[in-house]
């Protein structure tokens, strides 16, 4: 197996002095589990991140203060494509802000398609991701390896992170998911109305629209009974109109117990 792993390439948000953009080297380290082949020819893999004591990195919807990470695999051979299956973030609030994401370690399994099965997987993978401590700082990182091999076995590691995903919503026993809309002075008001049982703790709800021309806010979240409401803003990066599909539209409920994931939602 052979496996490359370029450093990090680290740098301060827009004017910061070139003094100030030092950060320690290990501060975030990239790596390819190489992982098992599935019976319909796909390979299970991971990319893992290893975070130094006291950074942390984001998940997919970071909230308003942190970077959305970016993936682009254009650099691989004998690859079709590739699913992410995201583990349960954690909610970090620190400063009167909340960000989302992990720290320690991220395993971040990937379902990869090989568009030749008999032949190894080239993965390449170039990362545009955010990582955070005192402050919050952009990173660069590029990782490769080779993916040969035919073990059926699954990796460990890569199983314990795909079990920590969210539950879907019949796993959590979610009964109700509305979503009402509202024009509001920069684009529309969402409300959603869960019924599900109690994630644990302090619960928050984030909103995905599924567009990418869409801005989402945080929202405020209140839990009544057997009821989650959750309200926030959407609005569209160009200022103009903004076009829902309600079907594109994921709702994450993170708990101190479980998260749950829910796709999709009725009109309210």
């Amino acid at each position: 197996m052979k496996s490359l792993t370029l450093a990090a390439l680290l740098f301060l948000g827009l004017g910061a002095p070139a003094s100030a953009q030092t950060v320690p080297a290990d501060a975030v380290q990239a790596d390819i589990i190489p992982g098992w082949v599935r019976a319909d020819g796909k390979r299970v893999a991971a990319l893992r991140l290893t975070l130094a004591p006291g950074w942390k990195t984001y998940w997919r919807a970071p909230g308003d203060t942190g970077i959305p990470p970016q993936f682009d695999w254009t650099g691989s051979r004998n690859l079709a494509a590739v699913g992410l299956t995201w583990p349960a973030p954690s909610v970090f609030r620190e400063g009167g802000l909340r960000t989302i994401g992990y720290k320690d370690v991220l395993v971040l399994p990937l379902t990869l398609v090989p568009h030749n099965p008999s032949q190894p997987i080239e993965l390449t993978a170039a990362l545009d991701i955010g990582v955070c401590r005192d402050i919050c700082i952009p990173a660069q990182l590029s990782v490769a390896s080779l993916l040969s091999g035919s073990s059926t076995t699954p990796t460990p590691a890569i199983a314990a992170a795909l079990a920590a995903r969210p539950y879907t919503a019949r796993e959590a026993g979610v009964r109700q998911a509305d979503c009402a809309l509202r024009p509001n002075a920069t684009g529309l008001e969402i409300e959603a109305r869960l019924n599900l049982p109690h994630a644990g703790g302090r619960e928050v709800v984030v909103i995905e629209p599924g567009q990418p021309d869409l801005w989402m806010s945080e929202t405020d979240t209140k839990r009544r009974g057997s009821e989650l409401v959750a309200v926030g803003d959407l609005s569209a990066h160009n200022g103009g109109a903004v076009a829902l599909d309600r079907s594109e539209i994921t709702i994450t409920v993170l708990g101190q117990n479980h998260a749950v994931e829910i796709v999709g939602c009725a009109p309210g």
